[in-house]
């Protein structure tokens, strides 16, 4: 957060809450993470701001209690990256920065969270992303169904449905705008590239299934993210907060009363190719902690995710167990020989991770949770990190095969020795929609339902003889 330019709006001195990145050209991890700022491109990056930032910089001052923040107008101003070069490549990411950046970075994040639990968000809505499923038939009778309630309830409201149900004789696009002819040209149809180029065009997320279907909301936008209000239709459900039974009177007062929103945090993680594959002398270990001239870059990008759940870096379909070299920031902290490595969030804790034997993690604590899979030693535990540190899980140049990894459990790719994927916070949180009566308590409730958490008989108590 740059101290100079995170001012308050208003002009009251008040410091915002926002993330910013400074342009100057500031001290950053090794050479072998990415070539020095001096010689990286300047694009005259402004600050980045989702809607949420811009709410809280609107407010900033403003009681939070009973307050209803309205955001009528901000269409063209949030979820809007300033940046007008918005190749991957070109774009600034969490690894790039300071420890300190990173450290503020993830607090302004949780300050956030902290101001949006207190506040109801009333949403102005025009624009409805719908998701689920395309090849389940009941999800497309539930969304054909949500759909239309949606185009009857309010002549101002546009839907848009993925653009495989167009032709869908299932969902029946025609026959729905045969029916209500008003519906034409309120009854869209979303595309990857859509969700990539343009999140700023929805209002609202509605995911129709289970906890899949949220971190394929995830998926789709990889930057900025709308509100996410997620039925439950699935089979367990920690994601998925509401009742489908009940989408009349949940749409309802949502749109109406307003929304409760949950920022959790994702994860962004970068793939980083080695540049000496002809060279049979080099460790792993010492190019990314050793002693190396600033001119000398062992490894390129090669993509980056933002993810909600977690990263793995397992064996693949190798018959032997991986061996895998594990940092953190500046410091190497083991060699892992295991079946892989599951680096998860505060919100994955209950998926691979707690297969795995890591640890339920409630998702308001800043922390990233590293944790074996199929360890080969009985002593590795599983350890759990602040959310500041840069992890980076990596294949010796020595080791027997390759390794994959897998991010949210997609774009599944090979790490070839010396090849290395490094995780960190991202400035790009995703915003749940929480029960408006029952937000305080929605995770132990979740795990309590859907895990049987701490779930026995009940101890008799004794009877006194007499």
């Amino acid at each position: 957060m740059d101290g100079d330019n995170a001012s308050n709006s208003d002009g009251d001195g008040a410091p915002a809450i926002e993330v910013l990145f400074p342009p100057g050209d500031v001290y950053r991890r090794k050479s072998s993470l990415v070539p020095s700022s001096a010689e990286r491109p300047q694009n005259g990056r402004r600050k980045t701001q989702c809607f949420v930032h811009t709410l809280l910089e609107k407010h900033e001052g403003i009681p939070t209690e009973n307050y209803h923040a309205s955001y009528e107008g901000l269409a063209q101003e949030r979820c809007i990256d300033k940046d007008p070069h918005s190749h991957a490549e070109q774009s600034q990411h969490s690894r790039l920065l300071t420890k300190k950046q990173i450290s503020d970075m993830a607090f302004g994040i949780r300050e956030l969270s902290k101001k949006l639990a207190q506040i109801r968000i009333k949403l102005h809505v025009r624009n409805i992303f719908m998701l689920a499923k395309a090849h389940d038939e009941t999800l497309i009778k539930h969304t054909r169904e949500t759909t239309d309630w949606l185009l009857t309830k309010d002549p101002s409201y546009k839907v848009y449905v993925e653009e495989t149900l167009e032709h869908n004789n299932l969902f029946d696009a025609q026959g729905l705008v045969e029916k209500h002819p008003d519906y034409k040209g309120r009854l869209k149809f979303w595309t990857n590239e859509l969700c990539a180029e343009k999140p700023q065009t929805f209002d609202i997320v509605l995911a129709l299934g289970g906890d899949g279907t949220v971190l394929y909301a995830s998926w789709l936008f990889q930057r900025i993210v709308p509100p996410v209000l997620a039925f439950s239709l699935g089979s367990l459900g920690f994601l998925t907060k509401f009742d489908y039974g009940q989408y009349p009177f949940t749409l309802s007062r949502a749109f109406s009363e307003g929304i409760t929103v949950s920022l959790r945090l994702r994860f962004e993680a970068t793939i980083m190719r080695s540049q000496n594959r002809d060279h049979n002398s080099h460790d792993l270990v010492e190019e990314l902690i050793g002693e190396e001239s600033e001119d000398h870059y062992t490894h390129r990008p090669d993509g980056t995710h933002n993810i909600l759940n977690e990263v793995v870096v397992d064996r693949g379909p190798n018959p032997t167990m991986s061996s895998i070299e594990l940092f953190g920031d500046d410091e190497h902290f083991t060699t892992v020989q295991a079946d892989g490595i599951c680096v998860s969030t505060p919100t994955g804790s209950t998926a691979y991770n707690l297969a795995a034997g890591g640890s339920l993690c409630h998702p308001d604590n800043p922390v990233i949770l590293v944790t074996a899979i199929c360890a080969h030693t009985l002593s590795f535990r599983p350890i759990i990190l602040p959310d500041t540190i840069v992890l980076r899980t990596g294949v010796p140049y020595d080791a027997r095969t390759s390794s994959w990894a897998s991010f949210d459990g997609r774009e599944r790719v090979e790490l070839k020795p010396g090849d290395y994927v490094t995780i960190s916070a991202s400035r790009f949180p995703f915003p749940s929609v929480l029960p408006l009566d029952r937000k305080s308590k929605d995770w132990i409730d979740g795990i309590s339902r859907t895990l049987h958490w701490n779930s026995r008989q009940r101890q008799k108590e004794y009877k006194e003889w007499s």
